[in-house]
């Protein structure tokens, strides 16, 4: 029997080590994290709003089209998927829903996060943030809702950069108290920061390796010393991307041809590889398609 995406995470997190998730915003590169051998991948609120909406992160995206991105995320890669999950999108009553919708798109893992609406990425200045006591009552019911007890919640405070680092750690304890998995405290500022964090919860804690430049940048060896558990990388797959597109369509608008170009981007096989045409060719063979309709090259 296949395990669980939830039970994977979770015997992943139980395991030596740090564990390294990719961002993504979209099923291709869903698939280019599982290519590359990864254990487990992280889908990006900032980068969905971007992708789906070409907005900011600035807490336009609903819960309905944010489970959707998930869910062909969790589809595309195989792995276990921790996903952004905002505010929860309401009340208490609310974050029940959320976590039944996210569960039951394949998710493994979801992350919380203690502010107000309107909410915003959380290395953007211009955050406020609920009350301690509605986030623990927002997490008592997220740990309620859940059916699979192996679905992970993940709360998140953005205190740091609000009320100041004391107080964050004040409300990521209050939050491991009210049932949290994991806690995630947003924006640590130095390296003091980033050697207190995990020692001051009892829970595993999560780094995010954002680029806004805010955290500073540490490699894995750092993390395990530290004692991070999961760290994200929640936008570099679009960050690389964009550079590399601009040139392009300025080359194109500039010259009117791309052949110059080819050399230097995927070829059409490797693009349609990529995305699984080796399993669907053994799937029409598995299931019989006539030669002359099979796809191929």
């Amino acid at each position: 029997m296949t395990e669980r995406p939830t039970k994977t995470l979770r015997r992943l997190i139980s395991e030596p080590g740090v564990i390294i998730a990719p961002g993504v915003a979209d099923a291709l590169n869903a698939r280019l994290v599982a290519a590359e051998g990864f254990k487990a991948i992280y889908m990006t609120g900032g980068g969905t709003s971007a992708v789906r909406l070409g907005m900011p992160d600035v807490g336009l995206l609903t819960m309905t089209e944010m489970v959707d991105n998930a869910g062909r995320i969790a589809e595309a890669s195989g792995l276990p998927v921790i996903s952004d999950a905002d505010t929860g999108y309401g009340n208490p009553l609310n974050v029940r829903r959320t976590v039944r919708s996210y569960e039951r798109a394949g998710v493994a893992a979801i992350h919380l996060e203690d502010q107000s609406l309107p909410k915003r990425c959380g290395h953007l200045a211009g955050k406020t943030l609920i009350s301690t006591a509605d986030m623990v009552a927002k997490i008592k019911a997220a740990v309620d809702a859940r059916d699979d007890p192996d679905f992970m919640i993940i709360a998140r405070t953005d205190a740091l950069t609000v009320e100041g680092f004391e107080a964050a750690l004040a409300r990521g304890q209050a939050y491991e108290e009210a049932g949290a998995d994991m806690i995630f405290v947003e924006s640590p500022l130095s390296m003091e920061h980033l050697t207190a964090i995990p020692k001051a919860f009892r829970v595993p804690t999560l780094l995010n390796i954002a680029s806004s430049g805010k955290t500073p940048q540490i490699g894995e060896e750092e993390m395990n010393r530290l004692g991070f558990k999961l760290a994200i990388f929640p936008n570099f797959a679009i960050l690389a991307a964009i550079p590399v597109v601009r040139a392009y369509l300025r080359e194109l608008h500039k010259t009117g041809s791309v052949a110059h170009l080819t050399k230097n981007m995927a070829s059409f096989a490797e693009w349609f590889d990529a995305v699984g045409m080796e399993e669907v060719k053994a799937l029409e063979e598995r299931y019989g398609t006539p030669e002359h309709m099979r796809t191929g090259y």
